[in-house]
């Protein structure tokens, strides 16, 4: 998951009053939520999974009771509530929690989460409501395997009234991170089925980055034409949808007033024409953290088709990167079979990706950025399964249909939790470990969950892998030293540790991933300096 991106502008109800639109019933309410500190010594209005999951007594931080979530190998102890809200609507989700991996979030929205807090730590998710939305649920939960986590304090801050009834009793969907207890069936290496010949142009070993091309994140804004020849492959970060189902990509350079030394249109099409003379890749990124892309209707999908075609068009781009997180994709109940999805937000995204290479052809650029979560957590959990979250491996049917012109998938190997690989062991990050085993997994291919299936590898002209520039740049940092000893095992076979290569060595590894080309000027070009003539090292 990419860092947030923008800041959210909150108007004070001083601005109402001041141009007289303040509306008595508008007024923020104390807190939305029902039993919000659990106080009531029960889970009265919210409903909860996870055996052994209810209140304590203590560990509490105000009052005398807090929520207890009992996370285990099967379950994260996610907790929902629905509640009213208005349309258009700005609100603030906030709670505290103590624990390995809690998440807090809006069902379908946006979300946070904390890798670890021993005290008490409060998080706080800012979001605003789509047109015509009438309620939302909003959740938290624990990490599968991590044991227990404690909540309490839970507040939904905005216009409306508290719900009157308990919610249903269904869970929903929740963020992203690992896996769990490992299938039966032993995997083995499986040869890809894409037949098709890489897209020319991009190095063998290639270096690929994402420019903050519609905001500075605190890392500032790099004009195009300051980037360096080093990055092979540019991804513009982000296009984003109008709203969650509309399909309705729109790309809005940063604003002058958030990135001061922004260039100008002309400038900013002139740089990115530069470097395709110089054989560089430049693509739009859909999505990121913030850019909820669901494809429901074929509406959407003509609607996505048309509007990412303008985009490509109008600044004469190599293609497109989807970095669909949260909750974009997922899988309805018994859409269990990879190889033959039925699940609208997957068909129309698959049929959007099809009708996009047919337009471009031959040198059409398709790239993707999922999270573990999105991808190797399927050999655990399938979500179109009963078993986890609905999201688990819900890039898997995406990647196969399109597999003969995907041209380089790179999972983010970082904001991830636990993961199962194929030595039926877990890997965390923060070593070389976790980055051999998931890369591993790619080029393997693994049984899916409880399927019967087995997801082919790729070819290792398609795989990279993702990793932050910088520590500030996300969760999963580890230095430059460790990322090149991950590679060199991989494409060599030396090096490995206690890791056994199931899709044995791949001298056609594609390259590295990261977020980002400016969090990487902003330390001082250290990735790029490491890594780029790292790669110019491999066979």
């Amino acid at each position: 998951m990419k860092p947030a991106k923008r800041a959210a502008l909150v108007l004070g109800a001083a601005t109402l009053l001041v141009t007289g639109l303040f509306v008595a019933t508008n007024a923020y309410a104390a807190n939305l939520l029902s039993n919000p500190g659990f106080e009531s010594g029960n889970l009265s209005g919210w409903s909860c999974t996870g055996s052994g999951s209810g209140v304590v007594s203590t560990p509490v931080h105000s009052g005398s009771y807090a929520l207890n979530g009992n996370a285990t190998t099967s379950d994260t102890a996610q907790c929902t509530q629905t509640v009213t809200v208005q349309p258009n609507t700005a609100y603030t989700l906030s709670g505290w929690v103590r624990g390995s991996y809690v998440y807090i979030g809006v069902t379908g929205g946006a979300s946070t989460w904390t890798p670890g807090a021993s005290a008490y730590t409060k998080l706080t998710v800012p979001f605003t409501t789509t047109a015509g939305q009438t309620s939302i649920q909003v959740y938290l939960h624990g990490w599968y395997g991590t044991g227990a986590y404690q909540a309490d304090d839970i507040a939904l801050d905005g216009p409306g009234t508290p719900p009157t009834t308990t919610p249903p009793t269904t869970s929903s969907p929740s963020p992203s991170r690992s896996a769990s207890a490992s299938p039966s069936a032993s995997p083995s290496k499986s040869p890809s089925t894409s037949p098709t010949t890489p897209v020319t142009g991009i190095p063998k070993h290639a270096l690929i980055g994402y420019n903050h091309a519609s905001f500075a994140n605190g890392s500032g804004y790099i004009r195009m034409a300051d980037i360096p020849a080093a990055w092979d492959v540019i991804d513009l970060a982000f296009g984003e949808p109008t709203s969650v189902t509309s399909g309705d990509i729109r790309f809005n350079r940063c604003s002058a007033a958030e990135c001061p030394n922004v260039e100008s249109d002309a400038e900013f099409l002139a740089a990115i024409k530069a470097k395709q003379a110089q054989g560089k890749k430049v693509l739009i990124s859909i999505g990121g953290q913030n850019g909820q892309v669901q494809l429901t209707t074929t509406a959407a999908r003509d609607a996505f088709v048309n509007s990412v075609s303008a985009i490509i068009d109008r600044w004469g781009l190599d293609g497109l990167d989807i970095d669909f997180e949260g909750h974009s994709l997922y899988l309805n109940a018994g859409d269990s079979d990879f190889r033959n999805p039925t699940t609208p937000v997957v068909v129309n995204l698959i049929s959007a990706l099809k009708s996009l290479k047919a337009k471009y052809g031959t040198k059409f650029v398709l790239t993707m950025a999922p999270e573990t979560f999105f991808v190797q957590l399927g050999y655990q959990f399938y979500g179109g399964t009963t078993q986890g979250d609905n999201r688990a491996g819900s890039y898997l049917p995406v990647i196969h249909a399109v597999r003969d012109f995907l041209t380089i998938l790179h999972v983010q190997d970082y904001n991830s939790g636990p993961i199962w690989g194929l030595d039926n062991q877990y890997h965390t990050m923060g070593g070389a470990d976790f980055h051999i085993a998931m890369t591993d997994m790619m080029k393997a291919g693994f049984p899916v969950a409880n399927t019967g299936q087995t997801f082919p590898g790729l070819r290792p002209d398609q795989i990279a892998f993702g990793v932050p520039a910088a520590v500030s740049a996300g969760n999963g940092y580890v230095s430059n030293a460790v990322v090149q000893s991950a590679v060199t095992c991989l494409v060599t076979g030396s090096g490995c540790g206690g890791y056994t290569l199931r899709g044995g060595t791949s001298p056609a590894f594609r390259g590295l991933m990261t977020w980002s080309i400016n969090w990487d000027k902003y330390y001082n070009w250290e990735f790029q300096n490491a890594q780029r003539p790292y790669l110019n090292t491999l066979p």
